[in-house]
């Protein structure tokens, strides 16, 4: 999958909360489907758990910071570049 066929949206960050945001999108159901059971095997080798709100065609994920924290640390940014990758289809991620 390109990151044109998924719609291409980038990472932001965003405040109050502070977290990374990207919104993905599909053309079908299935390929969202695969790409949902992909980070779910990230979150679980990370420890890492995005919120997730999706419908049939898209997904959007959310990246909190700790609760204090007054910058998105480079664990949250490790983890988009790796959700990322498997857009890319790099299964190394």
């Amino acid at each position: 999958m390109s990151p044109t066929e998924t719609g291409g949206h980038p990472w932001r960050e965003r405040s109050r909360p502070l977290r990374l945001e990207r919104r993905v999108e599909f053309g079908d159901y299935e390929p969202l489907r695969d790409f949902l059971d992909r980070v779910a095997e990230l979150s679980e080798a990370t420890g890492l758990y995005p919120n997730l709100s999706f419908g049939r065609t898209y997904v959007n994920l959310t990246l909190f910071v700790e609760k204090g924290a007054e910058q998105v640390d480079e664990q949250l940014h490790a983890f988009a570049r790796q959700v990322d990758a498997l857009l890319d289809g790099d299964n190394s991620a």
